[in-house]
Protein backbone atom coordinates (compact mmCIF):
# COMPACT_ATOMS: atom_id res chain seq x y z
CA UNK A 1 0.00 0.00 0.00
CA UNK A 2 1.39 3.37 -0.98
CA UNK A 3 -0.52 5.31 1.69
CA UNK A 4 -0.51 5.07 5.44
CA UNK A 5 -3.81 3.57 6.49
CA UNK A 6 -5.42 2.66 9.78
CA UNK A 7 -4.23 -0.76 10.90
CA UNK A 8 -6.83 -3.06 12.49
CA UNK A 9 -5.21 -2.73 15.92
CA UNK A 10 -5.38 1.10 15.67
CA UNK A 11 -8.99 1.31 14.43
CA UNK A 12 -11.61 3.17 16.43
CA UNK A 13 -15.29 3.98 16.07
CA UNK A 14 -16.93 3.28 12.72
CA UNK A 15 -13.66 2.14 11.13
CA UNK A 16 -13.20 -0.42 13.92
CA UNK A 17 -16.76 -1.63 13.42
CA UNK A 18 -16.27 -2.07 9.66
CA UNK A 19 -12.98 -3.87 10.25
CA UNK A 20 -14.56 -6.14 12.90
CA UNK A 21 -17.39 -7.09 10.54
CA UNK A 22 -14.89 -7.98 7.83
CA UNK A 23 -12.75 -9.97 10.27
CA UNK A 24 -15.84 -11.89 11.35
CA UNK A 25 -16.98 -12.67 7.81
CA UNK A 26 -13.62 -13.12 6.04
CA UNK A 27 -11.01 -13.68 8.74
CA UNK A 28 -9.09 -10.58 7.62
CA UNK A 29 -9.37 -6.91 6.75
CA UNK A 30 -8.83 -6.73 3.01
CA UNK A 31 -6.54 -4.09 1.58
CA UNK A 32 -9.55 -3.08 -0.52
CA UNK A 33 -11.23 -2.02 2.70
CA UNK A 34 -8.21 -0.76 4.58
CA UNK A 35 -7.08 1.52 1.75
CA UNK A 36 -10.16 3.72 2.30
CA UNK A 37 -9.06 4.43 5.87
CA UNK A 38 -6.62 7.04 4.59
CA UNK A 39 -9.90 9.01 4.38
CA UNK A 40 -11.82 7.45 7.29
CA UNK A 41 -14.84 9.66 6.62
CA UNK A 42 -15.17 8.01 3.18
CA UNK A 43 -14.81 4.37 4.31
CA UNK A 44 -18.36 3.94 5.66
CA UNK A 45 -20.18 5.55 2.71
CA UNK A 46 -18.15 3.53 0.19
CA UNK A 47 -18.71 0.28 2.09
CA UNK A 48 -22.42 1.05 2.43
CA UNK A 49 -22.82 1.80 -1.28
CA UNK A 50 -20.89 -1.33 -2.28
CA UNK A 51 -23.08 -3.52 -0.08
CA UNK A 52 -26.24 -1.77 -1.27
CA UNK A 53 -25.34 -2.32 -4.95
CA UNK A 54 -24.14 -5.92 -4.44
CA UNK A 55 -26.74 -7.14 -1.97
CA UNK A 56 -29.61 -5.46 -3.81
CA UNK A 57 -28.43 -6.47 -7.29
CA UNK A 58 -31.65 -7.42 -9.07
CA UNK A 59 -29.94 -10.13 -11.15
CA UNK A 60 -28.37 -12.01 -8.22
CA UNK A 61 -24.90 -12.40 -6.78
CA UNK A 62 -23.49 -14.61 -9.55
CA UNK A 63 -24.36 -12.02 -12.19
CA UNK A 64 -22.93 -9.25 -10.00
CA UNK A 65 -19.66 -11.19 -9.83
CA UNK A 66 -19.71 -11.83 -13.59
CA UNK A 67 -20.06 -8.10 -14.23
CA UNK A 68 -17.30 -7.34 -11.76
CA UNK A 69 -14.84 -9.83 -13.26
CA UNK A 70 -15.38 -8.58 -16.81
CA UNK A 71 -15.11 -4.93 -15.78
CA UNK A 72 -11.99 -5.59 -13.70
CA UNK A 73 -10.27 -7.06 -16.75
CA UNK A 74 -10.98 -3.94 -18.78
CA UNK A 75 -10.16 -1.30 -16.15
CA UNK A 76 -7.58 -3.07 -15.91
CA UNK A 77 -7.34 -4.18 -12.28
CA UNK A 78 -5.30 -7.17 -11.20
CA UNK A 79 -6.58 -6.81 -7.63
CA UNK A 80 -10.26 -7.08 -8.56
CA UNK A 81 -9.58 -9.69 -11.26
CA UNK A 82 -7.95 -12.02 -8.73
CA UNK A 83 -10.53 -11.44 -6.00
CA UNK A 84 -13.58 -11.87 -8.23
CA UNK A 85 -12.10 -14.80 -10.15
CA UNK A 86 -11.72 -16.58 -6.81
CA UNK A 87 -15.27 -15.63 -5.72
CA UNK A 88 -16.77 -16.65 -9.07
CA UNK A 89 -14.82 -19.92 -9.09
CA UNK A 90 -16.57 -20.82 -5.85
CA UNK A 91 -20.00 -20.44 -7.45
CA UNK A 92 -19.71 -21.40 -11.14
CA UNK A 93 -16.51 -23.42 -11.01
CA UNK A 94 -12.92 -22.52 -11.75
CA UNK A 95 -12.91 -23.60 -15.41
CA UNK A 96 -16.01 -21.62 -16.31
CA UNK A 97 -14.73 -18.58 -14.39
CA UNK A 98 -11.52 -18.82 -16.39
CA UNK A 99 -13.52 -19.13 -19.62
CA UNK A 100 -15.46 -15.98 -18.66
CA UNK A 101 -12.24 -14.09 -18.04
CA UNK A 102 -10.78 -15.22 -21.34
CA UNK A 103 -13.85 -14.66 -23.54
CA UNK A 104 -17.26 -14.38 -21.90
CA UNK A 105 -18.94 -14.60 -25.32
CA UNK A 106 -17.78 -18.23 -25.56
CA UNK A 107 -18.00 -19.30 -21.91
CA UNK A 108 -21.25 -21.31 -21.90
CA UNK A 109 -23.24 -18.43 -20.43
CA UNK A 110 -26.85 -17.67 -21.31
CA UNK A 111 -27.59 -15.23 -24.12
CA UNK A 112 -28.94 -12.84 -21.51
CA UNK A 113 -25.71 -13.03 -19.47
CA UNK A 114 -23.65 -12.36 -22.59
CA UNK A 115 -25.82 -9.31 -23.39
CA UNK A 116 -25.35 -8.10 -19.80
CA UNK A 117 -21.58 -8.50 -20.04
CA UNK A 118 -21.37 -6.78 -23.44
CA UNK A 119 -23.00 -3.76 -21.80
CA UNK A 120 -20.76 -3.94 -18.72
CA UNK A 121 -17.67 -4.29 -20.89
CA UNK A 122 -18.63 -1.19 -22.88
CA UNK A 123 -19.12 0.76 -19.65
CA UNK A 124 -15.58 -0.19 -18.59
CA UNK A 125 -14.04 0.58 -21.97
CA UNK A 126 -15.95 3.74 -22.95
CA UNK A 127 -19.43 4.42 -21.59
CA UNK A 128 -19.75 7.51 -23.78
CA UNK A 129 -20.32 5.22 -26.76
CA UNK A 130 -23.44 3.61 -25.29
CA UNK A 131 -26.55 4.54 -27.23
CA UNK A 132 -30.31 4.12 -27.01
CA UNK A 133 -29.94 1.11 -29.31
CA UNK A 134 -27.74 -0.61 -26.69
CA UNK A 135 -30.46 -0.10 -24.08
CA UNK A 136 -33.15 -1.28 -26.51
CA UNK A 137 -31.10 -4.44 -27.13
CA UNK A 138 -30.93 -5.07 -23.39
CA UNK A 139 -34.70 -4.65 -23.09
CA UNK A 140 -35.16 -7.05 -26.03
CA UNK A 141 -32.99 -9.56 -24.12
CA UNK A 142 -35.46 -9.38 -21.23
CA UNK A 143 -33.86 -6.83 -18.94
CA UNK A 144 -36.00 -4.33 -17.07
CA UNK A 145 -34.89 -0.76 -16.49
CA UNK A 146 -34.07 -1.77 -12.90
CA UNK A 147 -31.81 -4.55 -14.20
CA UNK A 148 -30.11 -2.19 -16.65
CA UNK A 149 -29.58 0.41 -13.93
CA UNK A 150 -28.10 -2.29 -11.66
CA UNK A 151 -25.67 -3.45 -14.35
CA UNK A 152 -24.62 0.15 -14.99
CA UNK A 153 -24.19 0.81 -11.27
CA UNK A 154 -22.17 -2.35 -10.66
CA UNK A 155 -19.93 -1.75 -13.68
CA UNK A 156 -19.43 1.97 -13.05
CA UNK A 157 -18.82 1.57 -9.33
CA UNK A 158 -16.29 -1.20 -10.00
CA UNK A 159 -14.32 1.07 -12.34
CA UNK A 160 -14.18 3.67 -9.57
CA UNK A 161 -13.18 1.17 -6.88
CA UNK A 162 -10.59 -0.62 -9.02
CA UNK A 163 -8.91 2.58 -10.09
CA UNK A 164 -8.72 3.81 -6.51
CA UNK A 165 -7.23 0.49 -5.31
CA UNK A 166 -4.49 0.74 -7.92
CA UNK A 167 -3.92 4.45 -7.30
CA UNK A 168 -3.16 3.86 -3.61
CA UNK A 169 -1.27 0.59 -4.05
CA UNK A 170 -3.64 -2.05 -2.67
CA UNK A 171 -2.12 -5.48 -3.20
CA UNK A 172 -4.08 -8.67 -3.62
CA UNK A 173 -4.00 -10.94 -0.57
CA UNK A 174 -2.11 -14.20 -1.25
CA UNK A 175 -5.10 -16.47 -0.60
CA UNK A 176 -6.96 -14.85 -3.52
CA UNK A 177 -4.19 -15.88 -5.91
CA UNK A 178 -4.83 -18.99 -7.99
CA UNK A 179 -2.56 -21.98 -7.38
CA UNK A 180 -1.59 -22.15 -11.05
CA UNK A 181 1.12 -19.60 -11.87
CA UNK A 182 -0.07 -19.36 -15.51
CA UNK A 183 -3.59 -18.45 -14.36
CA UNK A 184 -2.16 -15.92 -11.90
CA UNK A 185 -0.23 -14.31 -14.72
CA UNK A 186 -3.31 -14.27 -16.95
CA UNK A 187 -5.38 -12.57 -14.22
CA UNK A 188 -2.67 -9.96 -13.64
CA UNK A 189 -4.18 -7.57 -16.14
CA UNK A 190 -2.86 -4.39 -14.55
CA UNK A 191 -0.17 -3.75 -11.97
CA UNK A 192 0.53 -7.19 -10.55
Amino acid sequence: MFLRTIEPAEAEGEVASIYANEMASMGRVMQATQCWSARPDILAPVEHLLHQIRDGFSLGLVNFRLVTLVVAKHVPSSYCSHVYFKALSGTIGREQALAVHRDFRNAALTDQQVAMLVYAEQIAIDASRISQMDIDNLRAAGFTDLNIADIALAASFRTFLSRYFDAVGAEVEPDFLDGDLNVRTELSVGRG
